[in-house]
């Protein structure tokens, strides 16, 4: 066991390890065979078991209303929820520390507490056709300031769970006056009038969570709905970029786990040429490769959780988190590709779970940020604050 497992983290990991296990695993293939959709009520208890155990405000503070956990805790916890596909984890709302350090008390009232309720969900309305991975400087839609209101429009790809959400975090540059061209942030309802769905492109996996496209034509949003001041709009989407991406890190820790437990069960029992495979050296030598990748990968992932809990300076959080993403991405892939190679025949199956996660993972190497633009940030942060601050 990691050296720097707490007590409180070790009982989130059994509590969640046994909720993936008994309630969400079972029902991957059936996800899998229906549009990545649940009966309703198994849907229902997935949330409610979720919302039970605080799940939507687990990095939210007591105070208002959250767990408290640290970011530790918390990615103790999307590890093992990264042990099921088809995003069947993916049944709670998230509310996140910046969340509760920005909204004024209108957006904490409203948007907020509904999402610690678990009685609201939210999207992310950031990538566009031309911005996606250079989302600073490529965003296209505007946000005109007039009166109380700004008019919103443009055209917003890959809008993940807007399907089953309540309203979008949206980026856009102001179009005018001091701030013009500056980056800022809104809470837009889905219901506002000016809002056109325009596509919902199928994908490689199998999730009932859609990436959409969105047009919004002369969309008005209150002034209340901006989140900070105009010009923070960037502030709050790289505290957001940290978090997925220690995220998809720890959600594929737990899917390369998951891997590797199935096929070297697989691997002892099948038999090929009158033995074992899993006393042949090749299969052996895939097995080792990828525990060895995965408890690498894993200590990285704590210790740059502790690294934020312990406030490091967010500059060089920022290459850190840039780091163990593109480490645990690339990883997990390999992981998949070496199971699907074991299973063999088998796991080219829908119904097996290499098979799942090896077009499930593959976008973990391209959103929030791709394995290239991640080696980018990270010698930039080499250069900017030298070797020492990131391996130390």
């Amino acid at each position: 066991m990691y050296s720097g497992m707490t007590p409180k983290a070790l009982e989130w990991k059994i509590k969640i390890k046994k909720f993936v296990n008994d309630e969400l695993i079972p029902w991957e293939v059936h996800a899998e065979k229906n549009e990545g959709e649940l009966p309703k009520d198994i849907e229902k208890k997935h949330r409610e078991i979720a919302i039970s155990f605080g799940l939507p405000g687990m990095g939210i503070t007591k105070e208002s209303g959250g767990l408290g956990l640290t970011m530790f805790e918390q990615m103790i916890i999307w590890e093992q929820l990264g042990r099921v596909t088809n995003a069947l984890c993916w049944c709670f709302s998230e509310a996140q520390d910046w969340m509760e350090e920005n909204f004024n008390d209108y957006q904490k009232e409203h948007y907020l507490q509904p999402l610690l309720k678990g009685i609201k969900k939210e999207c992310y309305a950031i990538t566009e056709k031309g911005a996606g991975s250079d989302v600073e400087g490529s965003i296209e839609t505007t946000a005109e300031k007039k009166g109380d209101q700004y008019i919103i429009n443009g055209e917003k790809w890959y809008v993940t769970s807007a399907n089953l959400a309540d309203f979008f975090f949206l980026q856009a540059k102001i179009k005018s006056g001091p701030n013009k061209d500056k980056n800022a942030l809104f809470i837009i309802d889905k219901n506002v009038e000016g809002i056109e769905l325009i596509d919902t492109p199928k994908f490689s996996h199998t999730y009932a969570h859609h990436h959409s496209i969105y047009r919004f034509n002369n969309v008005s949003v209150a002034e209340k709905n901006i989140i900070g001041n105009e010009g923070m709009g960037m502030d709050f989407t790289h505290s957001w970029f940290r978090h997925e991406r220690l995220g998809i890190a720890a959600r594929c820790c737990g899917a390369a786990e998951r891997l590797i437990d199935e096929v070297t069960e697989f691997a002892k029992e099948r038999v090929s040429f009158g033995d074992k495979i899993a006393n042949y050296q090749a299969i052996q030598f895939m097995l080792a490769d990828s525990v060895n990748e995965l408890a690498s990968t894993r200590l990285m992932l704590y210790e740059i959780c502790k690294a934020h809990d312990a406030k490091q300076d967010v500059k060089i959080l920022h290459g850190k988190c840039s780091m163990i993403k593109l480490m645990a991405s690339e990883m997990a892939n390999r992981v998949a590709d070496r199971s699907v190679q074991i299973f063999g025949g088998r796991g080219y199956m829908r119904d097996n779970v290499a098979e799942r996660y090896y077009r499930e993972l593959r976008v973990d190497r391209i959103w929030e940020g791709t394995s290239e633009i991640h080696r980018i940030i990270i010698a930039n942060s080499l250069y900017k604050r030298g070797l020492q601050s990131l391996i130390e």
